[in-house]
């Protein structure tokens, strides 16, 4: 499948004008409009032809049967009264699709093939992105369905959104579109926006001054080379009629935007619930959860909760989507494990012969001369002459054994990208411990609504097979790494060991989405300068307490200033796997050897 994929890629970049024409061309077709100028999806093409085709096809099909700009149109309301730009951009594609594929299907009979196909790639190449969150979930239920006439793990509330959406493969009302995406907007992703915001009929009522007065440049793309409404109004019609995922540029964009999202009691009442499905029962009962939240989730996170538990594959409520994205990551995880082997086995002989050297320093004798133990014959002169009492010798041996680590790993959406490297170099780590014999725990952490999820993955003193499990780190949701940091810390002070080590491995970007609960404090939003002073804060405050902190960092370059702020100058920028090894490494050595001291 590689192969193919870079297969894709150099027949798209070798024929990049000719593919540009034909899939133009195509969409002429479809909409009837050959003097209309507009842009498509080309870049598609490299990783599925078939699904830039399709998205074509569905673009002229919509700007044939429907009024696009009409529709378009609304979206930026919504988006003007604060709807999340992703979430109602996902909402709407499942709209335009119904709306569109069985009255053009009927017209061009390739069509319905051409659709099975770029769902069966997206399918194969988007499925763990898709089941991470809800609405993917739906658009794979919507996609299994066209290609193979079923669906697995499917949902009552799932088919109560296909059935309405199905009501619109009839309709050829543009309005009809519009009623049923903000209907589903409303229901699955912002149950209080009518609440905060007012219903259909007020959205629809921002006026073009309103819209024009307003600023759009946190929904650009890129510099503004037109009117910023013009240009977002370009960019959501283009976007509604797409069919795979947005980039990893795009999707990181969307997610630094600071937001809140409000709930009342009864939802609040049903994090638990959905926590407990989606991550896995907890491994702490409920007077142990009460007691340590108690004890942590103070200050900046005074209305944040912790929930520590082994992860939805170990300790499973019921099979759903994110067993599945569990499942499919973990595999994800091992293959590339595979495909390194060789790097990460140098990699953990070499860490591993580090920490075995530096161990064998501190546990080799050391003969001092002392004012009791063994006499030394030839210093008995000294009696009544000197002042000297150091007339005896001892044998010092330093303890190689009160050593404990902590590694954290940030396991937020915005690892996605590099998840399968992070695990790697948690893997490393767990395997070079465990041959020296180092007790270490090893957890993942991320937050979703006001519930830090801390997974773990090995415990201090199980056996070397557990760390196998840290594969199953998958990434998701947001991330609030001064309460994490907290907790790690807090697991290390209860250990009986007199060294305690935590290496943190992040991106540094601490940011999460504040869930302003009934009679909450509504504290401010955690993320940028604030977020990083926090996480800094704790930081200095674990190390105050003689506890070692390591910060590895595997983010973008844009990041390493956040990441440098946090950790000081005790912080590893890893590159390359390659250099992995040698930078912890040397660090652990150092804590090994200045404390032999």
């Amino acid at each position: 499948m590689k192969e193919q994929e870079t297969l894709n890629e150099d027949y798209f970049d070798e024929n990049q004008y000719e593919i540009d024409n034909r899939i133009r061309n195509l969409y002429w077709t479809v909409s009837g409009n050959y003097g209309e100028n507009i842009k498509l999806d080309t870049v598609s093409f490299s990783r599925s032809p078939w699904v830039s085709l399709y998205d074509a096809v569905k673009q002229g099909a919509f700007s044939r049967y429907f009024d696009r700009n009409a529709f378009g149109l609304y979206l930026v309301k919504k988006l003007y009264y604060g709807a999340d730009e992703q979430a109602l951009t996902n909402v709407a594609q499942l709209a335009v699709d119904s709306a569109v594929y069985r009255k053009i299907s009927a017209e061009r009979k390739g069509v319905q093939e051409i659709r099975k196909k770029a769902f069966s790639d997206l399918l194969e190449y988007d499925f763990t992105r898709l089941a991470s969150y809800y609405l993917g979930q739906i658009k794979i239920c919507m996609m299994q369905q066209a290609v193979r006439g079923s669906v697995s793990h499917e949902q009552a509330r799932m088919r109560q959104v296909l059935d309405l959406l199905a009501e619109l493969e009839d309709t050829y009302d543009t309005m009809e579109i519009i009623r049923v995406t903000d209907k589903l907007y409303n229901w699955l992703m912002d149950p209080y926006f009518e609440k905060n915001h007012g219903d259909l009929a007020k959205v629809l009522a921002v006026t073009m001054e309103e819209l024009k007065e307003f600023s759009w440049k946190d929904y650009l793309e890129e510099e503004a080379k037109e009117e910023e409404l013009t240009q977002v109004l370009n960019q959501v019609n283009q976007a509604v009629t797409q069919t795979g995922e947005a980039s990893t540029e795009q999707e990181e964009k969307r997610e630094s935007r600071m937001k809140r999202v409000l709930v009342d009691a009864e939802a609040a009442a049903k994090m638990y619930s959905y926590i407990e499905l989606n991550y896995g029962r907890s491994y702490l009962n409920e007077g142990e959860q009460k007691r340590i939240n108690r004890s942590l989730c103070r200050g900046a996170h005074a209305d944040c909760s912790l929930y520590f538990t082994d992860g939805i594959l170990s300790n499973m409520v019921k099979r759903n989507y994110q067993s599945e994205y569990a499942r499919r990551s973990k595999s994800e995880n091992l293959r590339v494990y595979g495909h390194h082997s060789r790097v990460a086995k140098r990699n953990i002989e070499i860490l591993t012969d580090t920490l075995r050297r530096a161990l064998v320093a501190r546990s080799e004798r050391e003969t001092v001369r002392s004012e009791y133990g063994n006499i030394l014959p030839k210093q008995l002169w000294k009696l009544g002459r000197s002042r000297d009492k150091k007339l005896f010798e001892r044998v010092l041996k330093k303890d190689s054994s009160e050593f404990v680590v902590h590694v954290l790993i940030d396991a937020s959406g915005s690892q996605r990208s590099r998840q399968s490297l992070v695990a790697l170099q948690g893997y490393i780590i767990s395997e070079a411990l465990s041959n020296v014999q180092i007790p270490h725990r090893v957890m993942g952490f991320c937050t979703f609504w006001d519930y830090t999820v801390m997974q773990r993955y090995r415990d201090y003193d199980d056996p070397k097979e557990a760390n196998k499990r840290i594969f199953e780190f998958h990434a998701s949701s947001n991330n609030r790494d001064g309460l994490a940091i907290r907790a790690a810390a807090a697991s290390l002070r209860d250990r009986p060991e007199e060294n305690k080590v935590l290496i943190v491995l992040s991106d540094g970007r601490p940011n999460d989405i504040i869930v302003n609960r009934p009679n909450s404090k509504n504290p401010m939003p955690y993320a940028g300068d604030y977020a990083v002073r926090d996480t800094s804060f704790e930081v200095r405050k674990v190390r105050a307490e003689g506890i070692s902190v390591l910060g590895v960092f595997a983010g973008e370059e844009q990041d390493l200033q956040a990441e440098r702020r946090i950790f000081g100058k005790d912080f590893a920028y890893i590159r390359n796997i390659m250099n992995f090894s040698s930078v912890v490494g040397l660090y652990l050595k150092r804590q090994l050897d200045d404390t032999a001291q």
